[in-house]
């Protein structure tokens, strides 16, 4: 079927993390080839209003692609069932703990769903949701909005902010403001992360106020921490 945009729900879309290089890769074979893969829709519960079960990011490529429609496949079967049918048939690479932790809370806040029920559901422990259940929790909105939005790798998140935003969630805002300032790739996150692990509160003090001066004496000093 062809759709509008405007019929379009698209809740849930921000439980995927944005990436950049695989959003231009899509936007030229949108531009060179079209729309070869419709998107999953349910039935949103008006007239003419649709549910994005899946597609979200190749909605968003034709509208910028000044597209009018989109194609769609209309799958009959409840909101709850179709995203947890979608997820099982997903091939896009693995997503990482933080968006499945998105995803488990966001079936416990809409639909009800308590850890028997989730663990049932995904085929997974009661242990294995309830650690992803806490990461989402342990992490402060203002770095989750990062990592949807591509600012912050869910990679380095997961590595080297989890540690310590379990220690001290000042320090992470902090330290994650530091690696979106800087453009941190992992490497330079692993440097200043270490360094804030192995150093006492005065030098994580200095990091923290000063990573930009920081990274600049690793890259000419690698192998130690002049700080």
């Amino acid at each position: 079927m062809q759709l509008e945009f405007h019929q379009l729900d698209r809740r849930w879309e921000h439980l995927r993390v944005r990436e950049p290089h695989r959003q231009r890769r899509l936007l030229a074979s949108l531009a060179d080839s079209g729309q070869q893969t419709p998107i999953v829709v349910v039935a949103a519960g008006s007239p003419d209003r649709y549910l994005v079960i899946d597609g979200h990011k190749r909605v968003a490529a034709l509208e910028q692609l000044g597209r009018d429609t989109v194609e769609a496949t209309l799958w009959a079967m409840s909101e709850a069932e179709a995203v947890l049918l979608s997820r099982s048939l997903r091939l896009s690479p693995q997503e990482s703990a933080l968006e499945q932790g998105w995803l488990l809370a966001e079936m416990e806040q809409r639909f009800g769903y308590g850890l028997d029920e989730l663990s049932r559901r995904f085929d997974r422990s009661t242990s294995w949701v309830s650690r992803r259940l806490a990461l989402v929790e342990l992490f402060p909105e203002a770095i989750q909005q990062q990592v949807r939005e591509g600012r912050l790798a869910a990679q380095v998140a997961m590595k080297y902010l989890v540690p310590v935003a379990r220690v001290n969630a000042d320090d992470c805002m902090r330290m994650a403001a530091a690696f979106v300032a800087h453009h941190c790739d992992t490497r330079q996150a692993g440097q200043l992360y270490t360094a804030w692990r192995t150093g006492t509160r005065a030098v994580r003090e200095r990091i923290l106020a000063e990573p930009e001066l920081f990274l600049k004496t690793q890259l000419f000093s690698p192998s130690r921490n002049c700080f």
